[in-house]
């Protein structure tokens, strides 16, 4: 986890990973219900996944993964797989609307990447 040119912090690759690796294992010890979501601090719902089925309070270090538009895993299984070959030192990225975010709202994405869509619909 180190400073992102895409928003705060982010997580970067300390190895190299094919295309298909898995990248990271989700830590998913920390399961919720949805009705207490809304139990839990506004700052930390950010951080909730509603992943195959499950509300995930995600922890570190996957919580600092950022969001691209050209993000370089996919979610599956608990994981996250390299969608491409990835470089020690790149920053690992996953594409928010593909993983059932629970924010339910709209907001802007700062990926840059050259088909960035702007704003994301959580």
């Amino acid at each position: 986890v180190k400073k992102s040119h895409i928003q705060d912090r982010g997580l970067f690759a300390t190895k190299d990973f094919k295309k298909g690796e898995v990248v990271l294992r989700w830590d998913v010890s920390h399961t919720l219900k949805k009705e207490d979501i809304a139990k839990i601090p506004v700052e930390e719902r950010k951080y909730v996944s509603d992943h195959e089925g499950k509300y995930i309070l995600i922890q570190a270090p996957e919580r600092y993964m950022n969001h691209s538009c050209e993000a370089n895993t996919r979610a599956e299984h608990f994981c996250d797989i390299a969608t491409r070959d990835i470089k020690r030192g790149e920053e690992i990225t996953a594409d928010y609307t593909q993983e059932g975010e629970v924010l339910g709202k709209t907001v802007p994405c700062y990926c840059g990447s050259k088909n960035c869509k702007m704003e994301l619909k959580l």
